[in-house]
């Protein structure tokens, strides 16, 4: 198994792949617009991860870099997937300098709840002080 390389620079993430996989195969943001991908990844925190100069997975963190983060689109490209790049992504996001002493740390997800709870993710402990508002269908009903 190749040795990953994880950056977190905006310029290497390589936006064609991630807008592919976000927009046909996440569950989450089918059918999202390219600019709306540019968009999200000039305005958060990115892990790109790349094997042999090719990106196979990525998960950006949109915060303020004191109190809050949220952490989101985290995925491997399905030939990828079982070779621990998962494990590897989480782990550079959770030890990242600017992530450190935050209040509070975010994540939706309706899969990999096992990975997630490896690094202290946990159902909200309070539920009824969170809020949302939600379109399932904001880049479908367009």
């Amino acid at each position: 198994m190749p040795n990953p390389r994880i950056t977190t620079d905006p310029a290497e993430q390589d936006i064609a792949v991630i807008h592919r996989f976000l927009a046909e195969e996440s569950k989450w943001a089918r059918g999202i617009p390219l600019a709306l991908v540019r968009e999200s990844v000039a305005n958060s925190l990115n892990f790109g991860l790349f094997v042999d100069d090719a990106q196979v997975g990525y998960a950006r963190v949109v915060t303020d870099y004191s109190t809050f983060a949220y952490l989101l689109d985290v995925f491997v490209l399905e030939p990828h997937r079982g070779n621990g790049y998962s494990r590897r992504l989480m782990e550079a996001v959770m030890v990242h300098p600017r992530l450190q002493g935050l209040r509070r740390f975010m994540l939706f997800t309706s899969s990999a709840h096992g990975l997630y709870a490896h690094y202290g993710f946990a159902a909200p402990a309070r539920p009824d002080t969170m809020m949302e508002i939600m379109v399932s269908d904001a880049y479908t009903a367009r």
